[in-house]
């Protein structure tokens, strides 16, 4: 049986994986369709800096949020000072480190299922008299469903396993911040807690291996109904 405290962090690590995917989804899929649809100036050092969480040390990711966006960093200072907004030692800064770092799975996933598009189709409506934006909302988004339920589930599976980050931004506070990861690290760090910490890295198993058979099916499930004959 958990204790409360192991289920109070299981719970705070899905209500923070699930609050930074949902809010990271508009803008993965906004990312995805600029790098695979357009082409403008700074099209390459976009790419670099959405794929730049895959590279850098998560410690790195988390400090540099720490002085752009801690109360008293160049960004957080003035959203403190103008609506009181402050992300450091809360969930929502923990929801915003693990959201940075899941960011490239969802925009690779999505930026794959938009190349596979057949473009054909989009060009066909654009004829018939449709908006970019219905073909985008008609045509391109349900074609694409399928990266985008991979891309959402992977990064969310991401999320939950993401500690470098999230302890360096907003640090380790029980009921606030500690989530999987980090209540692990506290129970590793105490002496005959080991059945604790081994608990924990049993649930993280557990649920990192359903979010991917997750995706594989609803990916499968996804492009079977797109497949189907109308």
């Amino acid at each position: 049986m958990l204790t409360e405290y192991e289920i109070q962090a299981l719970l705070l690590s899905l209500k923070i994986s699930g609050v930074a995917v949902l809010f990271s989804l508009p803008f993965g899929i906004l990312c995805a369709w600029l790098l695979a649809r357009c082409q403008f100036f700074g099209k390459s050092v976009l790419d670099g800096l959405v794929h730049l969480p895959l590279v850098l040390p998560p410690v790195v990711i988390g400090y540099l949020l720490l002085i752009a966006m801690g109360r008293q960093g160049f960004v957080g200072q003035w959203l403190y000072a103008w609506f009181g907004v402050s992300f450091s030692f809360s969930w929502q800064g923990a929801a915003l480190a693990v959201s940075v770092v899941a960011f490239p799975l969802m925009v690779r996933s999505i930026r794959l299922s938009l190349e596979s598009v057949d473009s054909k189709l989009e060009q066909a409506a654009r004829t018939l008299g449709a908006s970019p934006l219905r073909v985008f909302m008609t045509i391109t988004l349900p074609l694409t469903t399928p990266g985008i339920l991979t891309g959402t589930i992977l990064a969310f599976a991401r999320a939950l396993g993401e500690f470098g980050a999230t302890i360096t931004f907003v640090s380790n506070i029980p009921g606030e911040t500690q989530t999987i990861p980090l209540a692990m690290y506290s129970f590793i760090e105490t002496p005959g807690a080991e059945s604790q910490a081994a608990r924990l890295c049993v649930i993280a198993i557990v649920i990192a291996l359903s979010s991917l058979l997750a995706s594989e099916w609803l990916s499968r499930a996804a492009r079977k109904r797109l497949e189907a004959p109308c």
